[in-house]
């Protein structure tokens, strides 16, 4: 191993033993921080600095540090998709039985995208393709609206997709306690899918996501505004 890999190695095994004295507490002074992780504070400084700048920590304006936003998303990605994914299987498919499209699990991702975990394939000769592994961003979204548990009252999303223009979107959060677990979408070519089948199917999405809501012992309860979206 050369200096400058040696180097780089204790710098990654510094910061991570300064992560998990931070992830022990809810908070945590920088000079406690250094005595336990064992560095000199101006050290621990600087490398905490540098996972706040990646969101892995946070500080307070204290100077106190906390687990970030960053390192909670992915602890709870980790978690929430073998949870979810499991789970949610059984609702595709019963969505792709009932509707014939392609029907998708979807997380938040890294920065302000969805992320997309799960999918059963429609059963149309033209239909939805797989979409797992890929991120999109929130924003202007039917996905995106639902993630943020941002729907009207009967609790999807339903909109022409501005991402594919051709495709038309049906989303529902999936709730748990303190926010949204991931969202489960049926995606179609615009054509095939007018607006009263549209709706129909939004029916169909909103009461998989509630059943999924229900076994992770959270109320199907009603959207949080009344923002009417869709066609």
């Amino acid at each position: 191993m050369n200096e400058l890999t040696g180097s780089s190695t204790r710098s990654v095994d510094r910061a991570l033993a300064l992560l998990a004295e931070v992830c022990a507490e809810e908070e945590i002074s920088l000079t406690e921080c250094a005595r336990r992780a064992q560095l000199p504070a101006s050290t621990a400084l600087r490398l905490l600095r540098t996972l706040e700048a990646s969101g892995f920590v946070a500080r307070d304006q204290v100077g106190s540090f906390r687990a970030g936003p960053r390192l909670i998303q992915l602890g709870a990605s980790a978690l929430g998709r073998q949870t979810l994914v499991r789970l949610a299987e059984p609702a595709l498919h019963r969505i792709v039985a009932a509707t014939g499209e392609s029907a998708y699990l979807s997380i938040a991702g890294p920065g302000a995208t969805a992320l997309y975990i799960a999918m059963v394939e429609g059963t149309h000769s033209v239909r939805h393709t797989s979409w797992i592994g890929r991120s999109v961003p929130l924003n202007n979204l039917a996905v995106g609206l639902a993630l943020r548990d941002v729907v009207p009252p009967q609790g999807y999303v339903a909109e022409r997709d501005r991402l594919e223009p051709d495709v038309t979107a049906i989303v529902a959060p999936i709730r748990r306690p303190g926010g949204v677990a991931g969202a489960i979408s049926v995606l179609g070519p615009t054509y095939r899918i007018d607006d009263d089948t549209m709706h129909a199917y939004g029916r169909i999405v909103a009461d998989e996501a509630r059943s999924l809501a229900r076994q992770l012992a959270v109320p199907g309860s009603g959207a949080t505004t009344e923002q009417e979206t869709g066609t």
